[in-house]
């Protein structure tokens, strides 16, 4: 083994004992007092429904897509207090269920192609018979 590899080897296992040894600080215990049992989250109640259906309505991210869509975020604000509590209920299960970024179809097959492309040029695949791989 060369000098300078034993080296390396040196001065790395010296600066991993040396980050073991400092002590790690980050996560502290909340006082007693800010505590809170499992029988006070079991008797909490639920979120209403339609509460939750104005804030998601108070978010800026949320006024501007309404915006965007013609819709004034005061008329749905209005739309949202007038559901019945079932009402309410369904469309904050049907929005808690839906899954983020799942109406980009054309999305993710453009970035699939891409990617096979790519790979085909690199010559890790032979899909495209049209692409030369790169020599």
């Amino acid at each position: 083994m060369s000098y300078a590899r034993r080296f390396i080897a040196a001065l790395l296992s010296a600066s991993l004992a040396s980050t073991s040894l400092m002590p790690v600080s980050g996560a502290v215990a909340a006082p007693p007092s800010a505590l809170i049992s499992a029988e006070e989250v079991v008797a909490a109640p639920e979120r209403e429904p339609r509460a939750a259906l104005l804030a998601l309505l108070n978010r800026d991210d949320v006024a501007r897509a309404l915006a965007e869509r013609g819709v004034d975020p005061a008329q749905a604000r209005l739309r949202v207090q007038s559901l019945t509590d079932a009402e309410a209920a369904r469309l904050m299960g049907e929005i808690d269920r839906a899954p983020a970024g799942a109406g980009d179809l054309v999305g993710t097959l453009v970035f699939i192609f891409v990617l096979l492309l790519i790979t085909d040029i690199l010559g890790f695949t032979h899909i495209f018979p049209f692409v030369r791989p790169v020599r």
